[in-house]
């Protein structure tokens, strides 16, 4: 097969005539934020994910902060995280005068594992960010059960998982098994608003506490205020953020949401395919999905014996980019990143392992039979 002249990346974003039209309606109106489009989408994201309540947000790093806060736990006290994450999964501790702790991932999933969260859990312990690593759930059920055991708040950080459902049928996002979860809607992720981000949940008490930290920490509420002279008058209650999404931002998110179950029966069959096309390969590792789960994945990552091909991971993506092949490292551990060397981090043999093998390739829905031929025959031939 002939090189092709367009890159494929690892991930990008599908905007149809539908979506612009969504946004031009948006930018004709009266409102451009603070409109009616935002409770919309918060609305729809309700309806698909059988949570109580969304608040939606400007990015994913957002909707896990605000997620954080909003449980208002004790400074100085512990969460526990997966390695195998981008760096917000544990920042988000930080900015909340938290410290993040790292347990060691299962190797077939590459999600974090419960046995290992349990081995970490003591008496500072307060939070578990379980992450769904390129759209697969972890093992919510495992993980539900410590922190009930332990009196522990967990927030699942579903940035890939949108789509996803687990064992038992039901959506992620519903909050079955934990107190928060939150979305990411870059455009790399299976459904995109530009930048933007979503938090749910089916605690009252909690979505309120996060409508105001979206907004500066202020309120209009009449019956939260603390005196009324008049309609203009609110208060600061709390310190708060600007972290609101604009209404032709969610106007996008409610055209794109309607295209989710198409965008992840692409995603699922591009992945058979390459599944079809690389699992009798000895030098690559296909992913594994635990049985039941039925993940809309976010990422397609291969496993690669790099000795056995004598070719270095730095070489293979060079060689796949000079072919307009884009690829990426999904992650660099957390706990390896230098400023977490100003802590004393855990050690994760197990996702190090992982890291050192680990290459996503290209995967998102408006990739044609074409393009997914072409990376398949210039993955194997670096075998050759």
């Amino acid at each position: 097969m002939s090189k092709i002249k367009k890159f494929i990346s690892y991930g990008k974003q599908w905007i149809n005539d539908a979506d612009i039209q969504a946004v031009v309606d948006v930018l004709k109106s009266d409102y451009l934020t603070q409109g009616p489009k935002v409770k919309e989408f918060e609305d729809k994201i309700c309806q698909y994910t059988g949570a109580k309540y969304c608040v939606a947000v400007a990015n994913g790093t957002a909707a896990l902060h605000l997620a954080v806060a909003s449980l208002h736990i004790k400074k100085g006290s512990e969460g526990i995280t997966t390695p195998n994450t981008f760096a917000a999964s544990a920042n988000c501790m930080l900015y909340n005068n938290l410290i993040p702790r790292f347990a060691d991932i299962d190797p077939k999933t590459y999600n974090i594992n419960p046995e290992n969260i349990l081995a970490l859990v003591n008496k500072n312990t307060k939070l578990i960010i379980p992450v769904h690593f390129a759209g697969q759930p972890a093992d919510m059920p495992s993980i539900s059960k410590i922190a009930k055991e332990y009196k522990l708040y967990v927030i699942e950080d579903a940035s890939h998982a949108i789509g996803s459902q687990y064992a038992d049928g039901s959506n992620v996002g519903n909050c079955k098994y934990s107190d928060l979860t939150t979305f990411s809607f870059h455009p790399v992720k299976t459904i995109t608003t530009g930048e933007g981000g979503a938090i749910t949940t089916n605690s009252q008490e909690i979505y309120e506490r996060l409508l105001m930290l979206r907004t500066h920490g202020i309120t209009k509420d009449e019956n939260k205020l603390s005196k009324n002279p008049g309609p203009w008058y609110y208060e600061m209650q709390e310190l708060g953020f600007n972290y609101r999404l604009t209404d032709f931002q969610a106007a996008l998110g409610i055209s794109q949401l309607n295209r989710l179950n198409e965008f992840k029966q692409r995603r699922r069959d591009i992945i058979d395919r390459y599944n079809q096309s690389f699992k009798d390969i000895e030098w690559l590792k296909i992913p594994y999905e635990s049985e039941g789960l039925n993940s809309c994945f976010h990422l397609y990552v291969l496993q690669f014996e790099f000795d056995k091909i004598g070719k270095s991971r730095k070489e293979v993506m060079k060689e796949l980019s000079s072919y307009n092949i884009g690829t990426q490292v999904h992650y660099i551990p957390v706990n390896h990143l230098p400023y977490y060397n100003n802590y004393n981090v855990d050690s994760c043999p197990i996702d190090e392992d992982y890291y050192n093998k680990c290459l996503s390739i290209p995967l998102f829905p408006s990739m044609s039979d074409t393009d997914i031929d072409y990376v398949i025959e210039n993955i194997i031939s670096l075998g050759k």
